[in-house]
């Protein structure tokens, strides 16, 4: 189901993607795309009724905490607000790779779902980053130790320059011709 899922939203990402390369607004996208993502990446567990399909409608209504992370997400009576700055600052924002690294970490700040919230949140990042024609970047598996301590610093240690040297490193590495990292056996998103 996990696989399914991840699948299903990566299409509809791609399809975000495509819009965003054809001149639409990143930001206007993410607004209108990214409850699809979700909706998308947990479809599999509502068809196999293990979630109702109103688990998925809205935001958070309840607490979150993020395993193995001092950072406690803001309260869901927060969430809506903040979402919607998020929203306005993507729109505003010139610059694609000030839109991908800020997205993705206050997407993931802010933890606006009860799951899913890294992974949409680095979905976020892959849009931001077609507007300003980088290549689709997967966080493997094997740096996830890095991204976790790079965005715990942000979080916790109020410093975000090491979760945007971390994602400058991948992209780097990316234009570079280094082809996208191999799913280990076992995993089902490669850690999209």
């Amino acid at each position: 189901m996990a696989a399914r899922g991840c699948w299903l939203a990566y299409q509809s990402v791609q399809s975000s993607v495509r819009r965003v390369v054809e001149g639409a607004n990143a930001g206007d996208v993410a607004v209108a795309d990214h409850r699809n993502w979700y909706r998308e990446l947990f479809a599999p567990s509502v068809t196999a009724g293990i979630l109702k399909p109103g688990d998925l409608a809205g935001y958070r209504n309840g607490p979150v905490y993020i395993r193995k992370s001092m950072h406690v997400p803001l309260n869901r009576e927060a969430v809506l607000d903040t979402m919607l700055a998020l929203f306005d600052l993507l729109r505003a924002e010139p610059e694609p790779s000030v839109r991908a690294v800020l997205g993705h970490f206050i997407f993931v700040y802010i933890h606006p779902y009860m799951d899913g919230n890294g992974r949409v949140g680095r979905f976020l990042m892959n849009v931001m980053m077609a507007s300003g024609g980088y290549p689709w970047t997967v966080i493997s598996v094997e740096n996830r130790t890095a991204y976790m301590h790079a965005l715990e610093k942000a979080s916790v240690g109020e410093d975000i320059a090491p979760f945007a040297d971390f994602v400058a490193e991948l992209v780097e590495r990316r234009l570079a011709g280094e082809p996208l990292p191999a799913v280990p056996k076992g995993s089902f998103s490669g850690f999209v």
